[in-house]
């Protein structure tokens, strides 16, 4: 008799890991958002602003300026006003996000182009890379400064994502970032737990564990931080709506295809209708802000040395050449 060929959505709920993201439906739903996205990030606006806050305190002054998951181009625009002599890159991998992250850039006028053509220093560009975070194509040590403002919980492998990002910060650069953590939309997760046990909202990287990783990427005394933030709702569907309105919805690779039944949507209403405060309906985000500061990169993973020295130089002063 000839085996079954399983379908894979028969092995994904048995076999796949529930943190793992099916990177071709987060660029599908990230493209698809694009155009209202302004309209519902109300939180990413107000993460942002807190973690634009964070580089008050840093005394850096980056030549170049890597933004990661550059959105719609909120914080690339803070990013270019704060920086304004540092070359820029913006990288998402949505194209429809990096095109209305582009639009939102101030555009030189005619006088300003003319003095460029007549200057020596001309305005640094912006770049706009459609492009993985999780292989950055960038040059090792090209980058001053690496920010990343609610784009690091969609990467799949984050661990691996640090570590490249440490190998394309310079020594001496800095990387700083807010993503979410495991209490993130925890209402919604209890009240779809009544109606099955698939995966219906993604999970979340916790603090500390993001710390041993930035550790273990190579970067230097990682600072953490946490804060709760609650949005509130006066029906699921305004929920669910804003979540689909930022393209932040379920991409387990696990996850079920196709729309709730009316009966599973009624009885994941009742359910969430329960955990109701003063009228609304809560939305709890965990938000995880982190900074690290790339070394001299003289040391291995391993813990070896790395010298480096001219040879040629070493031969002359020794008279051997």
């Amino acid at each position: 008799m000839a085996e079954r060929e399983l379908d894979s959505r028969e092995l994904g709920h048995r076999e796949l890991d529930p943190r793992e993201l099916d990177s071709r439906e987060v660029r599908r739903a990230f493209d698809h958002a694009a155009a209202c996205y302004d309209a519902h990030a109300v939180l990413q606006r107000e993460v942002c602003d807190r973690l634009l806050e964070r580089l008050d305190f840093m005394t850096l002054q980056p030549e170049r300026v890597l933004d990661v998951g550059c959105g719609t181009g909120y914080g690339l625009a803070h990013l270019r006003e704060r920086y304004a002599t540092a070359e820029l890159c913006a990288l998402d991998l949505a194209p429809a996000m990096l095109k209305a992250a582009q639009a939102k850039l101030p555009q030189a006028g005619w006088a300003q182009r003319a003095r460029d053509l007549l200057t020596v220093r001309r305005t640094p560009p912006t770049h706009m890379l459609c492009a993985d975070m999780e292989r950055l194509p960038l040059a090792t040590s090209s980058v001053n400064l690496l920010w990343s403002s609610l784009a690091l919980q969609w990467a799949g492998d984050l661990e691996a994502t640090l570590k490249d990002f440490h190998r394309v910060l310079a020594p001496g650069g800095l990387l700083i970032f807010a993503t979410f953590g495991p209490d993130t939309l925890k209402e919604l997760r209890t009240a779809f737990a009544a109606v099955d046990d698939a995966p219906h909202v993604n999970r979340f990287v916790d603090l500390h564990d993001i710390g041993d990783m930035l550790v273990h990427a190579g970067f230097a005394s990682p600072v953490m931080e946490m804060e709760m933030l609650t949005l509130t709702y006066a029906d699921l569907k305004s929920l669910m709506r804003d979540l689909k309105g930022i393209g932040a919805h379920n991409a387990a690779a696990s996850r079920k295809r196709g729309l709730l039944g009316k009966a599973a949507w009624a009885k994941l209403e009742q359910a969430y209708d329960a955990l109701r405060q003063a009228g609304r309906l809560p939305a709890t985000y965990e938000v995880i802000y982190g900074h690290a500061w790339v070394g001299d990169k003289t040391r291995r993973e391993d813990g070896r040395q790395v010298i480096q020295f001219n040879i040629g130089q070493r031969r002359r002063e020794a008279g051997l050449a």
